[in-house]
């Protein structure tokens, strides 16, 4: 079980990691530089797992990194997860996965100390 999280988790990551470096998907070069140099590197890679697991594999986040997601704000959040669902794999179910990313948001913000 815990094979198949890891397995999942890392189809992820490489497909964030390959679409990022592939322009002819629906976001631009400019686009993908702006979320990579601007968001991804305010939260640690683990708590970036941790957010694209609970929206596209319905996993769990620790209270911390949902104090760093917070810390990121939801502007960049929306641009991870609108990144990555817009993927021509993903994006027959990206209105569901926006809905999880938004429901993750309001979580994270109820429990963050800095709410």
């Amino acid at each position: 079980m815990a094979n198949t999280r890891i397995q999942a988790i890392t189809l992820f990551i490489i497909l964030a990691l390959v679409c990022a470096f592939v322009p002819t998907f629906s976001v631009e070069e400019a686009e993908a530089k702006s979320l990579w140099d601007t968001c991804l590197l305010k939260i640690s890679p683990k708590c970036a797992l941790d957010i694209i697991g609970v929206v596209f594999e319905n996993l769990t986040i620790t209270d911390s990194c949902c104090h760093d997601l917070v810390q990121e704000g939801k502007m960049c959040n929306d641009k991870l997860i609108k990144y990555i669902a817009d993927k021509p794999l993903l994006i027959a179910n990206e209105k569901k996965y926006l809905k999880k990313s938004d429901d993750l948001w309001t979580h994270c913000v109820s429990i963050s100390p800095t709410a």
